[in-house]
C-alpha cells in the first residue's frame, strides 16, 4: 500500500507543507513549513522577513519563486537538508500530526503532485518525490527518538 498526498483538505493532508501547523525554528516563528521553505533561498536578505510573514503558504511560495528576489548561491546543494530541517521541526512540534505519521507504519509516502516531478511524483508518477522521501526519513527519525517530543522545539 501507498499513501499519497497533495491537498491539505485530504485524509493526510497534514503531511503538505501547505498544512497549518506553525513552529519555531531558528529563533522565529513560522506559520508553515513552506514559509520556511521558501524563506531560506533569501537568508541573510530582507526577502526572508517578507516572506515569513505573508498570510498564506501559497503566497510564500509565489515569492519563493519569484526569480527578481536573490537566490542564494549554494540553494541546489541545501534545499533538501532545509526541507528536512523543516519538516521535523514540524512533526516534533505537533503531536497530533507526529501520530498520524508514525501510524504510518512502514508505507511509502508520495506527494501526489501533477506538476512538481523534484518534491513529488509528478503528473505521470515518474517524479523523485522527494517530499515523501524526506517524510518518512522524519518518520523514522521520530520513531528512533521514541516518538515524544514536547512543543517548540528548536532544530538546530
Amino acid at each position: 500500500m501507498t499513501i499519497y498526498f497533495y491537498s491539505t483538505r485530504e485524509q493526510y493532508g497534514c503531511f503538505s507543507n501547505f498544512s497549518d501547523h506553525g513552529f519555531v525554528l531558528d529563533d522565529l516563528y513560522w506559520y508553515t513549513s513552506e514559509h520556511y521553505f521558501q524563506a531560506q533561498k533569501f537568508v541573510g536578505t530582507f526577502h526572508l522577513e517578507q516572506i515569513r510573514l505573508v498570510k498564506t503558504p501559497k503566497e510564500a511560495a509565489k515569492m519563493g519563486r519569484e526569480r527578481s528576489r536573490p537566490l542564494r548561491q549554494d540553494w541546489e546543494q541545501v534545499k533538501d537538508d532545509i526541507m528536512k530541517k523543516a519538516v521535523l521541526c514540524k512533526f516534533e512540534t505537533h503531536l497530533d500530526i507526529q501520530e498520524i505519521l508514525l501510524n504510518t507504519g512502514n508505507t511509502e509516502i508520495v506527494e501526489n503532485s501533477p506538476i512538481d516531478y523534484y518534491w513529488g511524483c509528478g503528473a505521470d508518477g515518474s517524479g523523485k518525490n522527494m517530499l515523501g522521501i524526506i517524510l518518512m526519513e522524519v518518520r523514522g527519525i521520530l520513531r528512533s527518538n521514541g516518538g515524544t517530543k514536547l512543543g517548540n522545539v528548536t532544530v538546530k
